[in-house]
């Protein structure tokens, strides 16, 4: 009594630690409940095998009864015409005999090649039960799949509140004050750079115009110019537009 409690009690924690496997990984209880029926229909393959050669095996004695009998005969016959009337007695019950062997033989025959046939479509139906299975692992673990990162997104997505109450968000208004300071001063800093630009631009001509009247005097030094070709309207059309506003 003592003992059968126990082996129950042993027998409940054993189940437990099952279902605890089961639930953990119940894709992987499928493929080793596949993979172990597969290997069930292998052992049952090769056994059909066997069984096979048994029939091919009967099959072959029955066509060589099948041929002993017709020689038998042949032989029965020729005795016979041949007026060897014992002689062609003894061939004809050795022929009986045969032929009785030949109806057992094709009686142990039918009845090899019907169990044969069944045995085959039981395992043809196991194969395919086994595809579908396989189909439905893929399946199953597909879906499984699909369904734990749906369930993940699913607790991100409430986790992951972008607000600017959040840490998060806060950073991110950090973040963007930091990039509208740092355009802030490349702005100033482009603006500031136009500073000046056109008083630059002016003291160039003004330098410009200086060196043409230089140029101009070596020209007269030299002979290669009259004073009087080097006028000075020339070289006040030469200022540009800054100079001839200042000398109006």
């Amino acid at each position: 009594m003592i003992i059968g409690k126990f082996w129950a009690a042993f027998r409940s924690q054993l189940n437990k630690l099952a279902n605890l496997f089961w639930e953990a990984d119940p894709i992987a209880q499928m493929r080793y409940e596949y993979d172990s029926a597969v290997e069930q229909l292998k052992e049952g393959r090769k056994g059909l095998e066997m069984y096979r050669g048994l029939v091919e095996r009967v099959g072959r004695q029955v066509k060589e009864n099948q041929a002993h009998c017709q020689r038998l005969e042949a032989q029965a016959k020729a005795y016979l015409k041949a007026g060897e009337r014992g002689t062609a007695a003894k061939f004809a019950l050795e022929l009986q005999k045969a032929k009785q062997q030949q109806a057992e033989n094709e009686q142990q025959l039918g009845v090899h090649e019907t169990a044969y046939q069944n045995n085959l479509k039981k395992i043809q139906h196991a194969n395919e039960k086994l595809i579908d299975v396989r189909e439905k692992i893929q399946k199953y673990d597909a879906e499984l799949r699909m369904s734990e990162a749906e369930a993940e997104v699913a607790k991100l997505s409430e986790s992951f509140d972008m607000n600017v109450t959040t840490d998060f968000g806060q950073i991110e208004q950090v973040i963007k004050q930091k990039i509208d300071t740092n355009r802030g001063a490349a702005r100033v800093a482009a603006d500031l750079s136009q500073k000046g630009l056109a008083e630059i631009a002016a003291e160039e001509r003004v330098e410009g115009v200086m060196a043409e009247e230089a140029l101009k005097d070596l020209e007269v030094q030299l002979g290669m110019r009259t004073p009087e070709t080097a006028k000075a309207p020339e070289a006040a059309r030469d200022l540009g537009p800054a100079v001839e506003k200042q000398t109006r």
